[in-house]
């Protein structure tokens, strides 16, 4: 909960272009939410930022957003090269009441003091660091209308537990990977997340957060997805393989719906981790077995073959283990990277 407060939220682009437009959401608020000036810069380092520019709505440097609903800003003219990182700055006039947040952001972040602190150069005035985004629900840089969007729809591993900070995910890597290619990456893991039922931490199931944080997503080309094994690893009671992949195949129509396509992942290797035991394993096995041969997916991107331990494939080799068993370290998280075949990017 904010109130007469300002703050700032550092984002890494995976794409260049001239003009920058911010969503702001109130998704899951209890109250119309009022935000007053918004800036957006290149970040100057720490919570610093270069030239602030207004953002406006409408027109408007002011906008209140419903409780459950979300804006989207003008666009803003700025030149932002591919791996940047923008300081986008946010006041919050009035009570919020719950906020909107992405809680494992793995990127520091700023709170301030009372006032409006927009256009501060500097994070004098921010005395609180965060580790989570607030209200920021998504970037968009726009350059030419021929890039299309690869969005990578996952949980933990892909919102980069386990790395060492911010921009080490399996999708940073593969944004590199793609940087001189007409295609850019989009990171829309949550840690925690499953397949099929919301979670009050981890959000709305994949299904049910689909149409916000994947298919509405600009220039949509390709999903990756790689869910299932907090659906796998639930005690109440943990999902069935059949359940898991009952929920593939209604993302992977709607995905095919919007005419684009989809890539299957395989859910990586778990054993030493927290409540693994024989019936997660024997699940796991047959879904990754289905994202093999089904063929309902467009392609596979076989992550659990590339981080598995050849001496024990239930494993993670131990240089791609982050210690738990479960999440990867950067090495894993770029080995997963360079697994990918760009071709079926497109």
């Amino acid at each position: 909960m904010f109130a007469d407060q300002t703050v700032r939220l550092v984002v890494h682009t995976h794409a260049g272009g001239k003009a920058v437009r911010l969503r702001l959401s109130n998704t899951f608020g209890d109250r119309p939410l009022s935000f007053g000036r918004v800036t957006v810069g290149l970040s100057a380092g720490g919570g610093g930022v270069i030239a602030p520019h207004n953002v406006t709505f409408a027109d408007h440097s002011q906008v209140t957003v419903p409780k459950g609903q979300e804006v989207v800003s003008d666009p803003v003219a700025l030149t932002v090269k591919a791996e940047a990182d923008l300081a986008v700055s946010v006041y919050l006039p009035t009570e919020t009441g719950p906020a909107t947040y992405h809680r494992s952001a793995h990127q520091t972040n700023y709170v301030s003091a009372a006032g409006d602190h927009t256009t501060d150069l500097t994070a004098a005035d921010f005395p609180t660091t965060v580790g989570s985004w607030f209200f920021l629900d998504s970037v968009s840089v726009s350059d030419s209308p021929d890039v299309g969007t690869v969005v990578a729809l996952g949980d933990s591993i892909t919102d980069g537990s386990g790395s060492s900070g911010a921009n080490h995910r399996w999708p940073d890597y593969l944004a590199a990977r793609v940087a001189d290619r007409p295609e850019s990456v989009v990171d829309v893991g949550i840690a925690g997340n499953k397949v099929l039922m919301d979670d009050p931490l981890a959000g709305q199931s994949a299904l049910n957060r689909l149409e916000r944080d994947v298919l509405s997503q600009p220039g949509l080309r390709t999903v990756i997805v790689l869910e299932g094994i907090n659906d796998l690893r639930s005690t109440t009671p943990p999902a069935t393989a059949d359940q898991i992949i009952g929920g593939y195949r209604k993302i992977i129509d709607r995905v095919h719906a919007r005419g684009a396509r989809i890539l299957g992942a395989t859910i990586t290797p778990v054993k030493g981790s927290a409540r693994y035991d024989d019936n997660m394993e024997r699940a796991r096995q047959a879904v990754n077995t289905w994202i093999r041969t089904s063929h309902a997916f467009n392609g596979v991107v076989d992550f659990a073959a590339a981080t598995q331990d050849p001496g024990d494939p239930l494993r993670l080799l131990p240089a791609y283990d982050s210690g738990d068993h479960l999440h990867l370290n950067n090495a894993g998280y770029q080995a997963m990277a360079d697994s990918v075949d760009l071709r079926q990017l497109r």
